[in-house]
């Protein structure tokens, strides 16, 4: 395993369970790439000092996790009795019944009968929920993403910003990192624009309430002038402005419908250009950035090359994957601003053995766009949500500091 894992051994090993048993117990992780801090909610002790069986099951699954995200092993007895060497009431009989009754409820299983235990999907759950209470980023990660809006190109075309952002976060995460920003669709109209070109050609500039620009090339047999195109802008812009294109598109058909309409010549070139420039908008996908699925080869959990196919497909169906962060984005679990389905939480069957992480990003006017760490469950939880909020809310500044979406 890299620097990281090995680092989170050598200073898990010095935890409270091992020396204390208070009502907390921080595990301190810390390298060069990340320092996250863990309050893991323990019971307290009794009166002698020895723990609680709840304090004790949380322990040895904490314990298990934490190994076997170094490893990808199974983890036995005897490495857990060795990091609760120094500790009071923590016999190799303890150990094993502590690991016996966290696999009676689900929470570990034995993978083969002469091997350790691993955490089920129940076990990360249970370690995701009840025993991480915050994290906090290391210097290198946060420069890491803080870096991604450097530069004037970012600045000027932000849609640069969404593919360094799924960058970083593969790169952060050594996972596959997504972000999605919502489709045309989706937002509220601030302006539109019409150029008129060569050929009886048209430039339509959209400008979304978000700031998300979207150019699109039309052509009608009709001739228009370029103040043809100006007035009926400036009609469009006053009578549409703040509405979404599927709203817009809507009260343009019932314009249709209306003989008087036909005689009015701005409302008719608005109906005629707005029927071309709209077409197919409504049902556009979202914008998805994928980067890092190499990243998944050389895991053991996707060793089985079909599954891996599998999931790879995923990655290539953009509006497949849209829906997917929605249902994370959506489902029982977002009760939080990140959001995280483990293995067969997932309702994609190539995703059954995946810990997808998500977190939503605000551009306002109702409009909110997605990213995501998709990864084998046997991943860094806590410093992963971490980052996922940050990144969440780093684009959310780097959007209303006044930057457009290209």
């Amino acid at each position: 395993m890299d620097s990281v894992a090995r680092s989170t051994l050598r200073l898990i090993s010095k935890c409270q369970y091992c020396e204390e048993f208070g009502e907390f117990c921080i595990l301190a992780r810390q390298s060069s790439r990340s320092a996250v801090l863990f309050m893991v909610r323990t019971q307290a002790t009794t009166k002698s000092g020895r723990p609680r069986p709840d304090s004790r099951r949380q322990a040895v699954l904490s314990t298990i996790i934490e190994e076997h995200l170094i490893t990808g092993e199974a983890v036995g007895s005897h490495a857990i009795s060795e990091r609760f060497a120094r500790a009071t009431g923590w016999s190799s009989a303890t150990i094993r019944n502590v690991m016996s009754e966290l696999e009676d409820a689900g929470l570990l299983e034995q993978p083969h009968t002469s091997a350790g235990r691993i955490p089920t999907d129940g076990g990360y759950r249970y370690y995701v929920d009840n025993m991480l209470a915050w994290a906090t980023l290391s210097e290198n990660d946060l420069s890491a993403i803080e870096s991604i809006g450097a530069g004037q190109e970012v600045t000027a075309r932000p849609d640069r910003l969404m593919e360094r952002a799924s960058h970083v976060l593969s790169e952060i995460s050594e996972n596959v990192g997504i972000v999605v920003w919502p489709s045309l669709a989706e937002n509220r109209l601030k302006q539109i624009r019409f150029m008129k070109l060569s050929d009886s050609r048209i430039l339509v500039v959209l400008v979304s309430t978000s700031n998300i620009v979207h150019d699109k090339l039309i052509s009608l047999d009709e001739e228009f002038t370029q103040d043809d195109l100006n007035r009926t802008a400036r009609y469009l812009n006053s009578e549409f402005a703040g509405k979404t294109l599927l709203a817009i598109r809507s009260e343009i058909l019932a314009l249709m419908k209306k003989e008087k309409a036909l005689y009015d010549s701005v409302v008719r070139n608005a109906i005629l250009l707005c029927e071309r420039s709209f077409e197919d908008e409504d049902s556009a996908t979202a914008g998805v950035f994928v980067d890092g699925a190499s990243n998944i080869f050389g895991k053991p959990e996707f060793a089985n090359a079909e599954k891996v196919r599998d999931l790879f497909r995923t990655f290539e169906e953009k509006s497949r994957l849209v829906k997917i962060l929605n249902e994370c984005v959506t489902g029982v679990f977002a009760d939080s601003r990140v959001r995280v389905l483990i293995g067969q939480e997932n309702v994609t069957t190539s995703l059954k053995n995946c810990a997808v992480i998500t977190a939503s990003y605000d551009l306002g006017s109702d409009v909110s766009g997605t990213i995501g760490v998709v990864g084998p469950t046997r991943i860094e939880y806590g410093r992963m949500m971490a980052v996922v909020n940050y990144l969440a809310r780093f684009i959310e500044r780097a959007i209303s500091s006044g930057a457009s979406l290209h």
